[in-house]
C-alpha cells in the first residue's frame, strides 16, 4: 500500500526516491489521497449530471429486458408501463440511474485515481500483475452484466407466470431497478471469481492439486451459490449463472496446471544449479 511504501532501487531495478529512504509522511499521503479522491468524485460527479440529462434514452435501454416480456405479464397489454408508489419515487429512480450512469462513464477516472494512489507502494512486478488483472477484471464484470441484462426478461416472466391469470402485476419503477442492479452485479462480480483463483495460484496461496482434488464440490458449490444469490430464484437465471462460471472455472483450472508445471519446472532447475554449484565447491582442492 501507498502508506507502506516501500523503497528497494536494486531490487526494483528503478531510481530512488527524492527522499533517503524513498518514503513520504503521513500528512503528504493523506494529501494524496484527499487529491485522488476529490478527481474521482469530480469525474463522478460529471458522470451524474450526463445520466440526468439522457435518463430517458437510458431509461428505454433499462426498461428493455421488462418490454420483452409477453402481453400478459404487463400492466397494460403491449405497453411497457411500470408504477409509481410515492411522490419522490420518479426522483429517486432518477438519481440511482444518473449515479449508476456516471460510475460507469467515469470509472476509467477514479480507477485510475485508485491506480495512482497504490502504484508507488508496489514493485515493478506487482504493478505488471495488477495492471493485468485490472485489464481483465473490467472486461470479465462487463460481460456477466450483459449476460444478466440478456436473460433477465426470462427470469422476470417465469416469476410473474405464478400469479393467477385474474392478478395484474404492479411493478414499481424502484422495485425493477433494484432488481436489475441486483442481477448485474451478482453476475458481474461471479464473473470475477476465476480470475480470483488465478491471482491466488499465482501468488502461491491456491494449488492446482487442491483445486483438483476438490474439484466436483467446487461445481457443486457454484450452482448453489447460482440458485441462492440470484435474485429472480428461478432455474433459467441459476443455470445461466453457473454453466459460464463452470465454464471459465474449467479455463482458470487449465492455467493453473501449467502455471505451477512451469514453477516446478523452474524450482527444479533452480535446486540443480545450488546443487551443482555445491558439488563444485566441494571438489575444489584446498591451497
Amino acid at each position: 500500500m501507498a502508506l507502506l511504501k516501500r523503497s528497494s532501487p536494486a531490487d526494483d531495478g528503478q531510481d530512488a526516491a527524492p527522499d533517503l529512504e524513498g518514503r513520504m509522511s503521513l500528512m503528504d499521503h493523506l494529501r494524496e489521497l484527499r487529491n485522488r479522491l476529490v478527481k474521482a468524485m469530480l469525474g463522478l460527479t460529471v458522470g451524474t449530471v450526463i445520466g440526468f440529462v439522457f435518463f430517458d434514452r437510458l431509461w428505454v435501454i433499462m426498461t428493455g429486458p421488462y418490454c420483452r416480456l409477453p402481453a400478459a405479464h404487463k400492466l397494460k397489454d403491449g405497453e411497457c408501463s411500470l408504477v409509481v408508489q410515492g411522490v419522490f419515487e420518479g426522483f429517486m429512480v432518477n438519481l440511482q440511474v444518473a449515479l449508476m450512469f456516471g460510475a460507469v462513464v467515469s470509472a476509467p477516472i477514479w480507477l485510475y485515481q485508485i491506480w495512482a494512489f497504490v502504484t508507488p507502494g508496489l514493485y515493478r512486478n506487482e504493478r505488471r500483475y495488477s495492471l493485468g488483472f485490472l485489464g481483465l477484471a473490467v472486461p470479465l464484470f462487463a460481460a456477466g452484466a450483459a449476460l444478466a441484462y440478456y436473460t433477465m426478461d426470462k427470469g422476470l416472466a417465469l416469476l410473474l407466470g405464478f400469479a393467477p391469470g385474474n392478478v395484474i402485476p404492479l411493478i414499481s419503477m424502484d422495485q425493477y431497478v433494484g432488481f436489475m442492479m441486483a442481477m448485474l452485479v451478482i453476475f458481474g462480480l461471479s464473473f470475477e471469481l476465476p480470475l480470483l483463483m488465478v491471482f491466488l495460484n499465482m501468488i502461491g496461496v491456491l494449488p492446482f492439486q487442491l483445486v483438483r482434488k476438490h474439484q466436483r464440490m467446487v461445481v457443486f458449490l457454484m450452482f448453489v451459490f447460482a440458485a441462492i444469490a440470484t435474485p429472480s430464484q428461478d432455474p433459467i437465471t441459476m443455470l445461466a449463472l453457473a454453466l459460464p462460471m463452470v465454464g471459465m472455472f474449467m479455463i482458470a483450472e487449465v492455467f493453473m496446471f501449467f502455471h505451477d508445471r512451469k514453477k516446478e519446472r523452474l524450482d527444479a532447475e533452480h535446486q540443480r544449479q545450488i546443487e551443482e554449484e555445491l558439488d563444485g565447491t566441494a571438489s575444489t582442492p584446498l591451497d
